[in-house]
């Protein structure tokens, strides 16, 4: 029908009871997506494709390391033409950095990183950037770039609000794009 299609690789080890491996499920449900996204490990956790030279536990996380996870992702999936990464450097429970990059009909790009602290609540991250992905490529459908930049700062807000739902708007986010990160009320 020409609809585009999107897919969270989100693996969550225990939660997954379903009498087959993650990848085996997983495959077919990729193989009908144009877009897909994951974080750091869930290439690795369910297809088995790992970044070379990255240690997810140092509190580090190397965006150009990720190229190789999206090209090996196209090779096996053909179909897609968005894969995007989300990439959390954990320096605390209550720390942490948060950034994105993602291969787009073959190029790539890497957003700025933020550097959250407190965090208030994490749940619903990745459902943030996804949402904000979508939204993005949408918008602003001549640059990936700054789709990306929208899907990493809105989901970077995320982190702020309790719950797992983001109650952002669209000029908060646009706001944050901007390098607008002080916090400050607009009146």
């Amino acid at each position: 029908m020409g609809l585009t299609v999107s897919c969270d690789m989100n693996y969550r080890a225990k939660l997954w009871k379903w009498g087959k491996s993650a990848g085996e499920v997983m495959t077919d449900l990729v193989a009908m997506c144009d877009v897909a996204i994951g974080n750091e490990e869930d290439a690795d956790k369910v297809f088995g494709v790992k970044a070379p030279a990255v240690d997810v536990t140092a509190g580090k996380v190397d965006a150009d390391e990720y190229r190789y996870v999206c090209k090996e992702l196209g090779k096996h999936f053909s179909n897609l033409k968005t894969i995007a990464i989300t990439l959390r450097g954990s320096i605390s429970a209550s720390h942490n950095t948060w950034s994105g990059m993602m291969m787009h009909n073959g190029e790539f790009y890497i957003a700025p990183q933020y550097d959250i602290i407190p965090i208030v609540d994490r749940v619903g991250g990745g459902d943030a950037f996804m949402g904000g992905l979508i939204y993005g490529l949408r918008k602003y459908t001549t640059s990936p770039e700054k789709a990306l930049r929208f899907a990493v700062a809105a989901s970077c807000l995320k982190h702020s609000i309790m719950g797992d739902f983001n109650a952002v708007t669209v000029a908060e986010v646009e706001q944050l794009m901007a390098g607008d990160a002080s916090g400050r009320v607009s009146r």
